[in-house]
């Protein structure tokens, strides 16, 4: 604790996650010391900091951004923002990524985060101290360095660690390369091919490998033959934008096929399941194709290798376990991994989970014992695996976001999301599913805790999809 007794807590990451996760703290001087946000880059925002450039920066260092030059965001502004701070009015409800970043930059300025956060840091490890007289009996140590002299390195104790580094772009590896080569393709598939940078392969007639993390622009792939594995929002995203430049894309998915209008030029396929020895591809159907570019758009893998092993944290198939509400390390309470669930509106997400692990830490809410919260992560994973869920998709919410957030407000005391929320946001996503091509010229309008209004581009109010659920 700090000399006055306040609980001192370490923020790793200062994009979205990370900004809410300081905001919050430093509205609680009665309980906790200002925070330490430690952030490798030299920005705010994370993920919403726009990188020309791909691969590593000039000092070694990774680039983490997978954002696109012209990304606008696929929620509405209305439901993506923090609910403590909303967006300017005057933009519309489908913004571009430079507004996200702009709203953040704003974030830190309005709560002040600015002097908090501890720029070109790396974090080389996070390790639980047994302390008599501290938190459940643990502090923690937290090393840094500049991420490329790790000699000169410094180690600062803390009460408490919030995990906010986002997912990890993890790299190709020859494993990969290898599975493109020697048609062992389906294996990978299940493994989701963790791979980040482009490759161009020794045989032309294979042509050029990518990720969406290392996609920037369509015009480098104009007239271009693509197979584009996944059709997630960044797929369908980029698939769109590859139209626009003549591209001709098979998107290949193993989701449903989608019934609305595709862009011109884009035809769907079921998943890839072989390679073969030339190079081509073969679809589950039995149809093939022989792409110039095979663009990879099946997300990343969680991996924190600053934490130290003992915590017991493991990632397998993109479920990070155990882990008490998707947060909690049963056997390390004061260490909290926020934002690994997937299919979620981030923004809110990042601050009803802040709002519940200040809840834990000032004593609001008693967490069970470590034999109990052990046992609700087995059931919960039994429960979502008896669903036919795989793991894979165990952290993937969707829909039960709200339920998940309710319960942790219930459990922690505070003020649910407004009514009006998940209506808005599950309205959105029925059309986008009716009309991915012009979803995003809609816009929104919150009247009040319950009730809000959408318009086309031509300003004519549409229907609701979807009716509000009354408050229980």
């Amino acid at each position: 604790m700090s000399s006055l007794g306040k609980l001192r807590v370490a923020v790793i990451g200062a994009g979205a996650a990370g900004l809410c996760a300081a905001r919050h703290l430093l509205s609680r001087p009665d309980t906790f010391a200002p925070p330490v946000v430690y952030e490798l880059t030299k920005y705010i925002g994370g993920t919403w900091v726009y990188e020309e450039k791909v691969g590593s920066y000039d000092n070694g260092l990774p680039i983490h951004s997978s954002m696109y030059r012209d990304l606008r965001t696929n929620i509405p502004k209305e439901v993506m923002s923090f609910p403590d701070f909303p967006f300017a009015k005057h933009l519309p409800s489908f913004v571009h990524h430079t507004e996200v970043r702009k709203y953040l930059e704003q974030y830190c300025d309005h709560f002040r985060l600015w002097d908090h956060i501890q720029f070109g840091t790396s974090v080389a490890s996070v390790s639980p101290v047994d302390v008599k007289g501290g938190w459940n009996g643990l502090a923690w140590n937290v090393t840094t360095d500049n991420g490329v002299d790790h000699s000169k390195s410094t180690t600062e104790r803390f009460d408490a660690v919030m995990v906010c580094n986002g997912v990890n772009r993890s790299k190709l590896t020859t494993k990969y390369l290898c599975a493109w080569q020697q048609n062992t393709f389906e294996n990978c598939l299940d493994l989701q091919i963790p791979v980040a940078t482009c490759y161009q392969l020794n045989s032309q007639s294979k042509g050029m490998l990518m990720h969406s993390h290392d996609y920037r622009s369509a015009e480098p792939l104009a007239g271009k033959s693509v197979v584009l594995l996944g059709a997630g929002l960044s797929g369908l995203d980029i698939c769109m934008e590859l139209s626009n430049v003549d591209a001709k894309v098979i998107l290949s998915h193993g989701q449903r096929p989608l019934t609305c209008p595709l862009p011109p030029g884009v035809q769907q396929a079921p998943p890839v399941t072989s390679v073969l020895d030339d190079g081509t591809l073969e679809f589950k159907n039995g149809e093939r194709a022989q792409p110039e570019v095979f663009l990879f758009c099946t997300g990343y893998n969680f991996t924190f290798p600053f934490l130290d092993k003992k915590v017991g944290v493991n990632v397998q198939e993109h479920l990070v376990w155990p882990l008490y509400k998707f947060l909690i390390p049963p056997a390390y309470p004061s260490l909290f991994i926020v934002g690994i669930c997937r299919a979620i509106c981030p923004f809110p997400h990042f601050h009803v989970q802040t709002k519940f692990i200040l809840s834990v830490l000032d004593g609001s809410f008693r967490l069970p014992s470590r034999e109990d919260m052990e046992k609700d992560v087995e059931l919960d994973i039994a429960a979502r695996r008896a669903r036919g869920i795989a793991t894979r998709h165990i952290l993937k919410l969707d829909s039960e976001q709200w339920a998940y957030n309710d319960e942790l407000a219930r459990l922690g005391g505070f003020k649910p999301l407004p009514r009006y929320w998940s209506n808005l946001y599950e309205s959105n996503k029925v059309f986008r599913a009716r009309d991915m091509l012009n979803y995003k010229t809609h816009n929104y309008t919150v009247l009040d805790n319950m009730e809000w209004k959408v318009h086309d581009l031509h300003g004519q109010e549409l229907q609701k999809p979807l009716a509000v659920k009354k408050q229980m």
